[in-house]
């Protein structure tokens, strides 16, 4: 059944028009995207499938695509293809915000750009922020990926890309793929070892993030840093 078979009013297309986006469940955003349901499977009914199964709206446009196309209405490439341009659109928007403006004038903002960059990855990445003097986005960077520790992220390569790129301050991060954003012994040790190697080029630390599916926390907020 498509949104075509739906009644006039349960439409999402023409409640958007009518009310705007806001009005609209995550559901009903998604069911514009896939515009077509299953066979005794409207829709509407096939995207609240999909926001169950993966957890929500993030959770799914962070699938991969080899796992969406085992998922029966999402085979075609179309379709899946489109899921991932949302997400590459939110995270460029995202990026343009941070660069345009002091990253730490909107601290959700820069927690809503590593959610879509770390939270739903399965395995641990550590990454930066590189910013300049005025605390404007210069560069992400995904650097470290595995257990990560002191003996397997390495100050001098952060330390060299920070210079490359000419940056006068960074955000590390890091996802929990275990779903808790509490950080570890080895985190604090970790947050403090880049901070000094980092400070020998006068470069600051501003914040440690570590990410998980839809939560995230502040070392710095936490007086860790």
């Amino acid at each position: 059944m498509s949104l075509q078979d739906l009644p006039p009013d349960a439409r999402p297309r023409e409640k958007l028009i009518a009310r705007g986006p806001g009005a609209l469940s995550d559901a009903e955003l998604l069911a514009l995207l896939l515009r077509t349901g299953l066979a005794g499977k409207n829709v509407l009914q096939l995207a609240q499938e999909l926001l169950d199964r993966f957890g929500g709206l993030s959770g799914l446009l962070h699938t991969g695509l080899d796992e969406l196309k085992s998922i029966k209405g999402l085979g075609g490439s179309a379709k899946r293809a489109e899921l991932s341009a949302v997400l590459e659109l939110a995270r460029r928007a995202l990026a343009q915000q941070l660069s345009e403006r002091p990253a730490f004038t909107s601290p959700q903002a820069v927690q809503d750009y590593l959610q879509l960059h770390l939270a739903h990855k399965g395995h641990e990445v550590f990454a930066v922020l590189f910013l300049d003097s005025q605390h404007k986005l210069l560069a992400f960077e995904e650097m470290f990926r595995g257990t990560l520790s002191q003996t397997s992220v390495y100050p001098r390569e952060v330390v060299l890309r920070a210079l490359h790129h000419r940056a006068g301050a960074v955000v590390l991060a890091h996802n929990h793929p275990s779903g808790t954003v509490q950080p570890s012994r080895a985190d604090e040790a970790l947050t403090q070892h880049l901070k000094a190697a980092l400070g020998l080029v006068d470069i600051r630390v501003l914040d440690h993030f570590i990410v998980a599916p839809g939560q995230a926390l502040s070392m710095a907020e936490k007086g860790l840093l």
